[in-house]
């Protein structure tokens, strides 16, 4: 069940492990309930997933580790017949010997950095690197090196502000195991499936003037002639609306979302994808449940006297039969 070196495609498996550990990092626990069970479902097994969240709380801290494990504790209430419990966790040797766990701290430091690390600006987190990050956490035999920084490279790209670790840990997880190909199909993964947010798009400002409009969190950003781009965090939607003598075009850059007309099923949106929404037609747009999502948007065929005309929500039961299908 261990992660395959060299593999140049993600398993299952291995996404199930990135998914709760960028999760996690993000503090999104509702997201990381049903992406635990996925995992489970998926061959990850409880002791590895206790495991991630442990090791991770050197990169994301205690609160949001101890949240996570209380997410799989919650889970594991109506357990699976499929899930697996994994190795029995055996207390590692080097946690009774402080010169041990150094050592393997330094070795493992070594492989990872491709050189001898020395944080001699910083002695005291230059001791905690070697002695407990890698020396103590590494010794445990749940994971493999090269599992551990997926969870981490995964974790480091939900979170914001930590681009030179990301960049260092994007190159360890292939000094630790894994090839180079399956380091960047994993960051491809986890920004298609809308785990992150990395676009080239902008986020934008909170968009405050239309939150009324809005389930959930949206984001605006001018990109000047008239267009503009929108993003949505997990599950946001606007609501039900009229483009009144206007055409409107949305441009899917980035993430999953749902487009919608009144009386018809709804169309999943991915970057690439285009619709050209008629004057006077009632519709809806947001985000997947699980993923962010980025629309471009301008209007044409502009007639005097257009306008937009807000409406309902789109109400739960909507969304979550939809999000079901």
């Amino acid at each position: 069940m261990m992660a395959t070196a060299n593999a140049q495609t993600l398993t299952e498996r291995q996404k199930g492990l990135a998914s709760c550990a960028c999760l996690m990092a993000q503090g999104d626990m509702t997201r990381l309930e049903p992406a635990v069970r996925q995992a489970l479902d998926d061959g990850v097994t409880i002791n590895e997933l206790k495991e991630a969240f442990s090791q991770l709380y050197a990169y994301t801290g205690f609160p949001r580790s101890l949240n996570a494990l209380g997410v799989l504790s919650k889970v594991l209430e109506t357990p699976q017949p499929g899930w697996q419990e994994g190795k029995p966790w055996t207390r590692p040797d080097e946690w009774d010997d402080a010169r041990k766990a150094y050592e393997l701290g330094v070795k493992n430091q070594t492989q990872l950095s491709g050189r001898r690390f020395d944080y001699a600006f910083c002695p005291q987190d230059d001791h905690y690197l070697k002695a407990h990050l890698f020396g103590d956490i590494f010794a445990g035999d749940q994971l493999t090196a090269g599992d551990r920084e997926i969870v981490t490279v995964a974790a480091l790209s939900g979170l914001e502000g930590v681009a030179p670790q990301l960049a260092a840990h994007k190159q360890g997880a292939v000094n630790m195991g894994n090839s180079q190909e399956l380091v960047d199909e994993l960051c491809a993964w986890l920004d298609s499936e809308g785990y992150t947010l990395r676009s080239s798009w902008p986020k934008g400002e909170p968009n405050s003037a239309y939150a009324q409009y809005f389930i959930g969190n949206s984001y605006l950003a001018d990109m000047g002639g008239g267009m503009f781009n929108v993003t949505f965090e997990p599950g946001c939607r606007n609501n039900w609306h009229i483009h009144h003598k206007q055409v409107q075009v949305l441009v899917c850059v980035a993430g999953r979302g749902w487009y919608q007309e009144w009386g018809k099923e709804p169309q999943k949106m991915t970057p690439g994808t285009v619709i050209a929404i008629p004057a006077e037609v009632k519709h809806w747009h947001g985000a997947a449940k699980d993923s962010w999502f980025q629309h471009l948007t301008y209007h044409k065929d502009i007639q005097d006297g257009a306008s937009n005309e807000w409406l309902e929500p789109v109400t739960d039961d909507v969304y979550n039969q939809l999000e079901s299908k």
